[in-house]
Formats: structure tokens, sequence, C-alpha cells
């Protein structure tokens, strides 16, 4: 059974639907990861974790949201991350492409979240898109204060800041990016990089994977990713899933089996 450990389950493309979660069960789908991006819609977050045993979520403000309200702390998210359904925090990190917030809001964000996973032992979730060495060097000079785990999600970073994540003890997660015909620097990276360093998730509702591309992304959809992964690592499909769900209880241990 595989586990989606990114979505938005909250997002209206996918809340307003209510066969959503049974097409990926029926897909082969055992658990779900959706994602905090504002600490306003957190409710909304957590209440989608709550409509099954094997749905939990994150709490956490993305880079695009770095300068908007409310801002994050380190107080006020160790303490909703005392919640049993939250069980690491993020989406955080930087986004140089869109640039929907100062950089340097970004940054002080990024840094909120990796010393509230230092603090708590919970892993961050990371999303950087065209900001791979800002983002080595603030995760080599945090780890070197004090090291904490997390996840660079999506991942469509270069071969650099896959090797400091291998270096450093993090993982990546692997979207439907991967099936797209462009993303043969991405598929060179899932041939080395250890699968037992690897998650697969969709970012639902975004990113579907082909033959889906242009389409609402769905948890279901991971079952797609999961087999391309497979491929380009020439191991069984099931094999593939079976790793990465062990790989998703190791980093996020708060998320209990259902």
């Amino acid at each position: 059974m595989l586990i989606d450990s990114h979505c938005h389950l909250d997002f209206p493309k996918l809340a307003k639907d209510p066969e959503v979660v049974a097409r990926a069960r029926a897909a082969g789908v055992s658990g779900f990861l959706t994602i905090c991006t504002r600490l306003d819609k957190f409710e909304g977050v957590r209440a989608a974790a709550a409509k099954a045993d094997d749905i939990w979520c994150t709490v956490g403000v993305h880079p695009h949201e770095a300068s908007g309200s409310p801002q994050a702390d380190v107080a006020r998210l160790t303490a909703l991350a005392d919640d049993p359904k939250v069980v690491g925090f993020g989406e955080t990190g930087l986004d140089f492409y869109y640039d929907h917030s100062p950089r340097d809001a970004q940054a002080e964000n990024f840094t909120v979240h990796i010393k509230a996973a230092q603090a708590t032992g919970l892993p961050i979730v990371i999303h950087t898109r065209d900001a791979d060495e800002k983002t080595d060097a603030m995760l080599r000079a945090a780890m070197a204060e004090k090291p904490f785990t997390g996840v660079l999600h999506c991942f469509s970073s270069g071969e650099a800041l896959a090797r400091t994540a291998l270096e450093l003890g993090l993982y990546i997660s692997i979207s439907g990016i991967v099936t797209f015909k462009t993303a043969e620097a991405l598929r060179d990276i899932v041939r080395w990089f250890p699968v037992e360093r690897m998650l697969v998730e969709t970012d639902a509702p975004f990113l579907a994977p082909e033959p889906h591309r242009g389409r609402t992304c769905e948890p279901a959809h991971v079952a797609l990713t999961a087999a391309k992964v497979a491929a380009i690592k020439g191991i069984p499909a099931n094999e593939l899933a079976r790793i990465t769900t062990e790989t998703f209880f190791r980093l996020f241990p708060k998320a209990k089996r259902a």
C-alpha cells in the first residue's frame, strides 16, 4: 500500500469531491499527509485530517505566504503541533521563482520552522524552487547548530541539492513531475538516489502525472508516480510501495499506522 506524503485535502478542488479519498483507497493508497500552507487555514487542514485514522496533517506557512498574516513563530507552531494529528511542520522553504513574498521574509519564515523542528524533533516539509544555493546554505548552517529531520517535497532541484539532502540525512519526495517528458534530469537523480530515502506524493490538486497532466491531480494518482519511480529503479511496484511506506513512518514517527 502507498502513502501520499503530500497533498492538500482542504483545497476546494479536493474538499468538494466526497469520493476523492475513496478513489485513492481503491488505487492502493493507505495513508495521506495533508499539508498546511497558512496558519489561518490550519483548522480546515485539521478537519480534513480528522476524517479518518489514516489521514495526518502538518502545520506551517508556505513561502508564498511568508509576508502575510498571521505570521509563524516557534511558540505557536510547537503549540499547534501538540495536536495528535499534526506530525510535522510546513510546508516551508524558499520560492525564488514566483517571489510572492520578499526573499528575506521567506528566509525568516523558513528559519522559524527549522527551529520548531529542532525544538520538537518533528520533521519539516520543505518547498524549494529556483533557490537551491540559498536552501543548501540554510540547511547546512541550521544542521550544524542542531540536527533535525525533513523532506524536500516535490523534488525538482538539481543534483547538488539532492546530494546535500543525502549528506545531511534528509529525504526527497517525488511527485508526478517525474512522469513529464521534460523531466529527464529528475529521472537521472531518481536513478542514483537511495530508494530508502525517497517518498512519493501527488501535491494534489497540482501536478497531475501523465496521462492526466493538465487536469486536477488527486491522491489516487500517487500510484502512477510510484509506478514510474519503480520502473526507473528497476524494482517491482509493490516493493517500491513497501519501501516508501516504511520510510514515511520512519520520517513521521508520530503518524500511527491505522
